[in-house]
């Protein structure tokens, strides 16, 4: 039973992080049916980030953690509104074969472009101490560990989601994405700023992945290389799809079960591990595509 507990902690911690990722591919699906695959490097643009940040934001503000999560967030903000604006735009009357292949190409250009020596470098950094870690010994005879770096996991992403869904639901733009989210012809009929609702879905959703990116380092302790964004994105995107691809809790639902899923897996065996994020995808396509909490949507064609 401590095991069976100790192992969903760590699920829950590694769901957390997933759920970050996740919540910007849902956005960004959800709005303009394009599965973004720079969002993975995005998110990896905000694990470097911090690197590069935290001792300037530790000399400027004493304290580091805040100062660099939120700047992690506004520079992969302005990133993902750079590129919608750039590569995604020009292609949203296009068909979706032509986006989906930009997406890719943005993704393959980002990786390589940061792993130029003089940007980021393919080399091994030490991600800085933004807090220090201790051991939580819980009460009981199990011996459960927790550690506040678990607890800043959990607690920043929960944060962030209950912002994110009050966003969403409360205030005016949240509205129009999500009005245009249902139907795109008609909230334009009805005054709403297209262009607008997009750029601040492509704001928002990769802002989340630089704050994941900055939890990421504090958690892991290290930047291997540009292309770390990869299997991360992959999985948060599995989740995604898992919990219902373009609906909000479903992504957040669908991170917690790809970490815990993962964490189990890999106390059994470490490629078990990286393999099961595949069989819950082939799995969840099999018996429901559209996702735990998806909604099937025919097409007129």
């Amino acid at each position: 039973m401590g095991q069976f507990l100790q192992q969903l902690i760590n699920g829950i911690q590694l769901g957390s992080i997933y759920a970050l990722i996740a919540l910007g591919y849902t956005m960004v699906y959800g709005i303009v049916r394009l599965i973004n695959f720079a969002h993975a490097d995005i998110f990896m643009v905000g694990a470097y980030m911090g690197y590069f940040l935290a001792p300037v934001m530790a000399k400027v503000f004493g304290g580091a953690f805040i100062p660099t999560i939120i700047a992690a967030m506004l520079i992969t903000g302005l990133l993902g509104f750079i590129m919608e604006k750039l590569a995604y735009r020009p292609l949203r009357y296009k068909s979706r074969l032509s986006a989906l292949i930009t997406a890719l190409g943005v993704s393959l250009f980002l990786e390589n472009f940061c792993a130029l020596p003089f940007v980021f470098g393919p080399t091994f950094r030490k991600f800085p101490d933004l807090i220090v870690a201790k051991n939580i010994p819980l009460p009981g005879s199990l011996g459960l560990i927790i550690d506040n770096v678990l607890l800043l996991d959990v607690g920043v992403s929960v944060v962030l989601m209950v912002l994110l869904f009050w966003f969403v639901n409360k205030t005016l733009i949240g509205k129009q994405m999500r009005a245009v989210s249902f139907d795109k012809p008609t909230a334009s009929l009805m005054g709403i700023n297209i262009d607008v609702v997009i750029s601040t879905a492509f704001i928002v959703g990769p802002a989340l992945a630089g704050a994941g990116g900055i939890l990421f380092g504090v958690t892991y302790g290290s930047l291997n290389s540009p292309s770390l964004g990869i299997w991360w994105g992959l999985k948060a995107f599995i989740a995604a799809v898992l919990g219902g691809i373009g609906n909000i809790p479903g992504a957040v639902l669908g991170a917690y079960i790809m970490g815990i899923s993962e964490a189990f897996a890999t106390s059994v065996n470490s490629n078990l591990g990286y393999g099961i994020a595949f069989a819950i995808l082939i799995g969840i396509l099999l018996v429901r595509p559209s996702g735990l909490l998806g909604k099937f949507m025919p097409e007129k064609v």
